[in-house]
């Protein structure tokens, strides 16, 4: 018996790497996400930005916006707004407990990761997330240089 190949790529991993030095991390979540048809065509060729994203809520439904998902080159009059909102799926515990804390002072709602799973469906990994300070930041850069320079060492 011959193994099948997986129909779906799963090397599509996304990574808002601004955001775990901008912000603190308390909690993260995966979510699903709503696509459009030409969406999932272009997250597939790995042409997303989730930089300037966040996610707020909306009459208890979680949705983001400002992840730029490129217009699929193929996609004629079919393609979609490359910045659109895009409704975030979760079960109603996790949104009830993502919302009420959303609303502490201090803490946001952002993207982290965007990735394929096994059965090709787009996921999105969100974080309940602090702003970090000037010298968070500056302790964040000595610590991860200082993990580099032991690694460098060979420890």
């Amino acid at each position: 018996m011959t193994k099948e190949k997986p129909r779906f790529s799963n090397n599509i991993n996304i990574k808002n790497r601004k955001a775990s030095y901008e912000y603190e991390f308390v909690d993260t979540y995966e979510a699903g996400i709503v696509l459009k048809g030409t969406e999932i065509k272009s997250i597939r060729e790995g042409k997303v930005t989730l930089q300037d994203g966040y996610c707020f809520f909306e009459k208890g439904e979680l949705f983001s916006k400002g992840i730029n998902i490129a217009p699929y080159e193929q996609g004629s009059f079919y393609n979609h707004d490359p910045l659109r909102e895009r409704k975030l799926l979760l079960h109603k515990q996790e949104l009830e407990k993502l919302e009420k804390k959303s609303q502490e002072k201090g803490l946001t709602i952002i993207p982290v990761k965007l990735f394929l799973n096994a059965k090709g469906f787009a996921k999105l990994f969100i974080a309940l997330a602090k702003g970090k300070k000037l010298h968070d930041k500056r302790d964040s850069l000595k610590e991860k240089d200082m993990k580099r320079e032991i690694q460098r060492q060979g420890f």
